[in-house]
């Protein structure tokens, strides 16, 4: 699906591509940097999750910050008529934060569900990764886990400056 963004798309998004404002309103913040209300805000944003332009909103916790400093991915082959279910029951595991399907990459990967793990030290992780296992009982044939060796900067979507004009045969900027 393809949609356009207007002047205040934009705006909304510039305010919030760091993150929303860390106040008790953040959409009455990004409705006074954007220059419409706090309602304009809200409905666009879900105007534009719902069209796929926005795919969530959620907290990103830092979890170096909350001393969570050992982090792994965890993965799972498990057969793919049962991954909807399976993945739903190891995703509402409280201490995972990411759970996925990811296709497999055949012969040498054969993980198909993928689930994120933080702990303050390995032993935690590890018996995270047992719960995990314990879950899947009976459903995994394959698993691995993957440790973090360092921190990746995260960031969401971000607009470029808008440049003197569109490129020859440009419009507004599209997202397909």
């Amino acid at each position: 699906m393809t949609e356009v963004w207007d002047h205040i798309d934009r705006a909304i998004i510039r305010a919030t591509q760091a993150g929303l404002p860390l106040v008790a309103r953040p959409y009455a913040k990004v409705a006074e940097e954007a220059g419409v209300s706090e309602a304009e805000v809200m409905s666009r944003m879900g105007r534009m999750q719902d069209a796929g332009l926005i795919r969530r909103i959620g907290i990103v916790p830092n979890h170096y910050a909350l001393g969570l400093c050992h982090n792994a991915m965890t993965v799972w082959d498990v057969d793919d008529t049962m991954i909807s279910e399976l993945g739903r029951r190891v995703g509402a595991l409280v201490f995972v934060t990411h759970c996925y399907q990811r296709p497999r990459r055949l012969p040498l990967w054969p993980y198909n569900l993928f689930a994120m793990v933080h702990g303050r030290t390995p032993e935690e992780v590890d018996g995270k990764t047992e719960a995990i296992a314990q879950l899947l009982d009976g459903h995994c044939r394959a698993r691995d886990v993957l440790v973090s060796t360092r921190v990746l900067k995260k960031t969401g979507m971000r607009l470029r400056a808008k440049a003197a004009g569109p490129p020859a045969g440009e419009g507004e900027q599209k997202v397909i």
